[in-house]
This record gives structure tokens, C-alpha cells and sequence, in this order.
């Protein structure tokens, strides 16, 4: 299936078929990721109880309020990079974001939000919590190296993806112009009526082909970037007592 449609997207569209609304995708990921990982360490520090440590409670949550925060933020342009994407006659993001206006209201900036915040939360939750348990556990040695953070974001997303898959799906579907359904248990009972269980992991593989790369280099990048920014801040409080003992010996 996932074959059929690659080459049907070639033949009907050409290579620039297959980019069709990453543009969108491209203004909407960076500061997404930002806001997710900058609020998942504010929420941490939150969460933390006694003696300054966070439970597994306390990361699901932090996870969870990360998610859901950096979805809110940018949610008008995920529904724009979808309709850019399935609805034809729009060229451009201000020609959807225009037509959505005028025929839809500013209420269609927001459709389907209820559930993507109920799917993002539990699959940011499990990812980034099941990623930092999984370093924390490894031998130190291996704690800094490159590769085991790479095999431990892969592992972590692949489970948040097949746990919190179906609500992403009923997400799509309660996003597009036209929708008949108004809730969640609305979209699930229709999807299930029409298409069987099965019928909430269509997509499932496209989607992990895009997203496991996708998550699994993100949190990669972000576990190097926060070992280099602590050993710079290490290295500066190093160099800054050194100075000071110099000061105090030439008094």
C-alpha cells in the first residue's frame, strides 16, 4: 500500500509531489521543537519533589504539559500544512489560511485540537519519560556516548508511536473540511463502524517512517546539545574559581 501510493504520487505529481506542504511542516517543526523542549525542562523543574529528584509520575507529566503546550502554540500551522497537503486548488499557505477564513471562521484554525492534545500528551509523556529512564540506566560510560542516545530515542519513540497512534489518526480525520465528527468518541466509533479497529492504524507505517527519523534525531541532538552546554558551564565555573584564586594569591 504504502508502495501503491509513493508511485501513484510520482506519476500524478511529479518529484514535486512528494513535498507538497513541507513547507508549512518546515515553519511549523522549529518552533514546535523549541517550545516542546524548553517547556519540558521548565516542567521538570516543577514537578521535581523532595531532595530535588523527579519521579516517573513527575517526567510522564512534565512530558505531557511539554506536549500539549507546544502543540497549542502552533496548531494553526498543522492544520494548514494539512489542507495544503489533501485539499486541491490552494497554491500557497495564505491562499488556505484565507479561504479557511472566509468560509470556515477563525474556529477552523483549531479544529481537532481536543484530540490532538489528548494524543500528544501521552506519546510526548512516554517518549521523553521512557528516554531518560533509558539513559539513566545504562552503564556511565555509555551514558555520553553518541550512538546509545540514538538507540534509545529509536526504541522510545517506536513505543510511543504504537501506543498513541489511534488518537493521531482520529486527529487527521477531525481536521479535515467536512468532518462529520464533532468529539473524539465521535471520530473513534465512526473510524471503527467504517473501517474496523484496523481502520485507527491506517497510515501507521508512512507515518513511522517519518516520525520515528524524525523524533529519534531530535531527542538525539537534544541530549548532545545539553552535555555540551553542561560541560561548557562546568569548564566556565572551572575557569572562573582558577581566576579568582589567581586574584586572591596576587593580593
Amino acid at each position: 500500500m504504502t508502495v501503491h501510493a509513493i508511485l501513484a504520487i510520482g506519476k500524478e505529481e511529479g518529484i514535486k509531489g512528494y513535498w507538497k506542504g513541507n513547507l508549512p511542516q518546515v515553519i511549523r517543526v522549529i518552533p514546535y521543537s523549541a517550545v516542546q523542549l524548553f517547556a519540558y525542562e521548565f516542567y521538570k523543574k516543577i514537578f521535581k519533589g523532595e531532595h530535588d529528584e523527579l519521579s516517573v509520575v513527575g517526567r510522564l507529566a512534565a512530558g505531557a504539559f511539554a506536549g500539549m503546550t507546544s502543540t497549542f502554540i502552533t496548531y494553526p500551522l498543522d492544520v494548514l500544512r494539512l489542507r495544503l497537503a489533501v485539499e486541491p486548488g490552494c497554491r500557497t499557505m495564505s491562499e488556505v489560511a484565507l479561504s479557511m477564513l472566509r468560509e470556515e471562521g477563525f474556529a477552523s484554525f483549531y479544529y481537532g485540537l481536543g484530540p490532538s492534545l489528548i494524543g500528544i500528551a501521552p506519546y510526548i509523556a512516554v517518549n521523553f519519560c521512557v528516554f531518560d529512564l533509558l539513559k539513566k540506566s545504562l552503564p556511565e560510560e555509555y551514558q555520553k556516548r553518541t550512538e546509545a542516545s540514538l538507540v534509545t530515542a529509536v526504541f522510545s519513540a517506536s513505543l510511543a508511536t504504537l501506543t498513541c497512534y489511534p488518537l493521531d489518526t482520529v486527529r487527521r480525520q477531525m481536521q479535515l473540511k467536512g468532518t462529520p465528527y464533532k468529539t473524539v468518541l465521535d471520530a473513534i466509533s465512526g473510524i471503527v463502524a467504517r473501517d474496523g479497529v484496523i481502520g485507527l492504524y491506517r497510515g501507521f507505517l508512512p507515518n513511522a517512517l517519518k516520525n520515528l527519523p524524525n523524533s529519534s534525531i531530535r531527542l538525539t541532538i537534544y541530549d548532545i546539545a545539553k552535555r555540551l552546554i553542561a560541560a561548557s558551564e562546568k569548564e566556565f565555573q572551572i575557569i572562573t574559581e582558577d581566576n579568582r584564586n589567581n586574584l586572591q594569591k596576587q593580593q
